[in-house]
This record gives C-alpha cells, structure tokens and sequence, in this order.
C-alpha cells in the first residue's frame, strides 16, 4: 500500500482524500464501492455490495483488492496535483498533508458533520449515519437539538421518519465541526456566507461540500463562489440531483452527483452516502451541476403556476423542455458543459422538481398560479424557496448578458411587475422562432434580436396600456 508519508509533501489536499475509498469499503454499510479497482467514480455495483455487506468470506482476496484499489486512487491522486494546484500552499494545506499520513498510519471510518437540520440536510445526515459513518448534525436551535436527540426525529422537517440510532446532534458548531473529514453544508443559501465565516476559525484540514442550491442573492454567487471568497485554501465540492428528501427516507430508490476537481473526494463523498437506496454518481464540472440545482428552481414555479391553470400534458412537455433549452444555455455562459444539464444534476432534476408536490419552489408556483401575492405564499409555504431569489438573479444577469431567457423574464414580470400570468404565458407564445435542440443548428434569429422584439412589444403594449388608461 502507498504510504502517505512517503507521500506528504505532494500531497495538498483534505484529509479525508486517502481514506475515501479503502477505510471505507471495509465498512459493513460502505461496501457498495468494494469489489472492483475499476469501479472509480461511478460505483456501479449496487447489489453485488450490499450482498457483500454481510458477508465475512475471503477476507483476505478481498483486502487484497481493496489495497491495489486504494493504491491506484492515491497514485491517480498524486499525479492530478489533488484537484486544485496552489503554487503557494497555506498553513491549511500543510495541516491537511500530516492529517492525511496520520489516517494512513491508523484508519478509521469519516468523520463527518451536517450544517443545517433542513429535510435535505437531515435525510443525507441519516443516510451516512446508516452507512456506518460518525455523522453530527447541527442545528442552530438547542431545544430542536434537545428534541430531535429525545424523539430520533425532525417534527418540523420530517415528521413521522425515525433517524437513525446511531446519528448524533449538537448546537455547538465548533464541537461539530473540528477534527471532523467533510463538513455538509446544507443551510439556505441566505445563511452560506454567514455560516462559513463562522466556521472558519475551526477550519484545519477539513474539505467542504454544498448540499444548497441556489444564488447568492445580490451578487450572482454561487455556493462554490462563497466558499472560494470565505476559505479560499479548503478543498471543496457541490451535491446536486432529484432528491426529495421524503423519498429518500422511504427508501425510494435515488441518486446524486458529486462534482469536485478532487478525485479522492468524490470518492469519499460516493463512499460515505452511496447505498443500495441512493446512488452517487461523480462529475468535475462544478459549475454545471451547480447552476442545473439552482435554475430548476425557477422552471418548477413555471410549472407550478401552470398547473393551477390546469394545463394539459403538452403544455408540461414544451416547459420542460424549453426550460432544459433555457438552462444549458445560460450554463454555456457561465462556462459549464451543455452535457452536464442532460444528466442527473440537469434534467434529472428539473423533471423531479418540476413534477412534484413535494417540491417547495412547485408549491409557491401552484400558489402563485391560484392568485395569492408572493409575499402571502412565501408565508404560507414556511420554508425557503429558493427559487424565488434565483428568478430575480437570473433575469438581471441574463438582461445584461443578453442571453435570451424568455420563461425566467416571464415569471419575472408576473412576481416582481405585477404582471397577468395568462397574458404572459400568451406573449411567450407569440415570441419569435428558434431551432428545437439547443447547440445543433443556428437558430432563425440571434438571441439578441428576439430579445430587443420582446422588449418592443412590451414597451408599446406599456405605453398603449398607459394611453387607455388616462
């Protein structure tokens, strides 16, 4: 086995990296990642693990395995500067190269600590803590803590789902965060910033993953942005993908996608949630499978407010695909992979969110769609809708970009300028022509022209509407 000593002054990245796999697979709750070296990232073999789960048999071929897999990830590793390359490496990184030859010299099971007791948060909580991992989930409120480690269940979030036994809670965020391997973020996008500027001084080694999607309201950040502003020296990576946290409780079969540049921690991400329940599949494109989590959030309003109207399943189909068409293309603006939004972290989850009572930005839509103001429904709803925020952001930046966004400009004009949701739902119809498939031939007309046509027609319908009225 290589030995992280010979390794550490190569090595620059977060002590979870060289323990994902090999400490893992051993675990009873793990070994979905066990039986092959070639089972790198996508952790294809769901049944054959959880068969070998139970079984103590040929322990000795198997650990063999298990050494020449984790052997191969770290020469990977190595060779891949361990994600980001830095030319001057920081206390940090130092601290993270001799707690990654500490785990080689005494393996143990993640240590792992969730932010935020929301239903997402505490469904991935529950997960890792029923695969075998030390998980903490923290909550900011004491007597929810109290309440929740009383009755092993969130009332608020998740009422009548027991959590596992094994899953530990706490108020005190630096007793959950430090010496811990990967810290989950899983807070609203509101509380990000806030929240890692008040872990930073209990930072020293650990790697970050954001389980929250959406934009920084304000300043078009993404939850990657923020932690590369607030700790720019932590190794960090993104979840995203259908996951309703209710069936995920249920053992509904699902699955996420871990976006990272640092190989090793994709796997311990893929090692620490995957199950015979919930698979987790690896990507690098972080910005991608961001912004796929973040721009679904609008269209599932669209379709909330279209099922209040009661539309047919046309009507459904022509959104959802427009809005996949609407996604990739600001994503290619943003400098993301068109493919990305064809997979689990795009149109995956597009079409969960999109199709779901359970989703909250589809509960505000519907609400919206039925006459309540967005003020009333955001109360009513009692949650954070992200979607909500990412519809102002997106309008902003795709009006000065110029990138033509004609459902999110839409559903800007009908939360933010009063606008009827009929009469803008018809303008859409009405608005130009363009080629189906998004990237596959040149559309009739450029982005800006359809664009400068919209805001024309709005603009004399404006001053007709004005002159009728005085």
């Amino acid at each position: 086995m290589t030995s992280a000593k010979d390794n550490q002054d190569t090595n620059n990245k977060t002590n979870i990296d060289n323990k994902d796999s090999d400490d893992n697979v051993r675990n009873e709750n793990n070994a979905s990642i066990n039986n092959s070296p070639n089972n790198s990232t996508d952790s294809d073999s769901d049944s054959d693990s959880d068969r070998n789960s139970d079984s103590d048999t040929d322990n000795t071929d198997n650990e063999s395995k298990q050494n020449g897999f984790l052997t191969s990830i770290i020469e990977r590793a190595i060779k891949s500067g361990f994600g980001r390359k830095k030319v001057n490496p920081s206390d940090v990184e130092s601290e993270v190269a001799k707690n990654m030859a500490q785990i080689h010299s005494n393996p143990t099971k993640l240590r792992l600590a969730f932010l935020g007791g929301g239903s997402f948060g505490t469904a991935m909580a529950n997960l890792a803590a029923r695969n075998g991992c030390d998980t903490t989930l923290w909550v900011r409120n004491k007597r929810t803590v109290k309440s929740m480690a009383k009755t092993q269940m969130n009332k608020k979030y998740l009422p009548g789902y027991k959590l596992d036994d094994r899953l530990k809670y706490s108020y005190d965020l630096e007793a959950s965060v430090k010496d811990k391997d990967i810290i989950f973020l899983a807070v609203p996008g509101i509380a990000f910033r806030e929240t890692l500027k008040s872990i930073k001084p209990f930072i020293s080694g650990q790697s970050l993953v954001s389980l929250t999607k959406g934009m920084e309201k304000d300043t078009f950040a993404m939850m990657s942005d923020i932690i590369k502003d607030e700790l720019p020296e932590v190794n960090f990576g993104v979840m995203s993908g259908p996951n309703l946290a209710v069936e995920i409780m249920k053992n509904m079969p699902s699955a996420t996608v871990i976006a990272s540049e640092s190989e090793p921690l994709r796997h311990a991400v893929q090692a620490a949630l995957h199950s015979a329940f919930f698979r987790v599949f690896a990507s690098d494109d972080i910005r991608g499978v961001e912004l796929g989590g973040a721009l679904k959030n609008i269209y599932a309003i669209a379709m909330g407010m279209a099922a209040a109207y009661e539309v047919g399943e046309n009507t459904k189909a022509m959104i959802l695909t427009r809005a996949l068409a609407e996604m990739s293309r600001f994503g290619v603006e943003a400098g993301a992979n068109p493919l990305t939004f064809l997979g689990l972290s795009g149109v995956g989850d597009l079409y969960a969110t999109c199709n779901s009572e359970l989703s909250r930005n589809y509960r505000i839509g519907n609400m919206l769609g039925r006459g309540m103001g967005i003020d009333a429904a955001v109360k009513k709803l009692g949650q954070t809708a992200e979607g909500v925020n990412t519809i102002q952001q997106v309008h902003e930046k795709a009006t000065k970009d110029g990138i033509y966004m004609p459902i999110t400009h839409a559903l800007y004009a009908v939360i933010y300028e009063d606008k009827a949701a009929l009469g803008v739902a018809l303008h859409l119809m009405e608005a130009g022509f363009r080629s189906d498939v998004e990237f596959v031939m040149a559309h009739d007309h450029s982005n800006a022209t359809l664009t400068a046509q919209m805001r024309a027609a709005n603009n004399a319908k404006n001053k007709d509407d004005n002159g009728n009225d005085s």
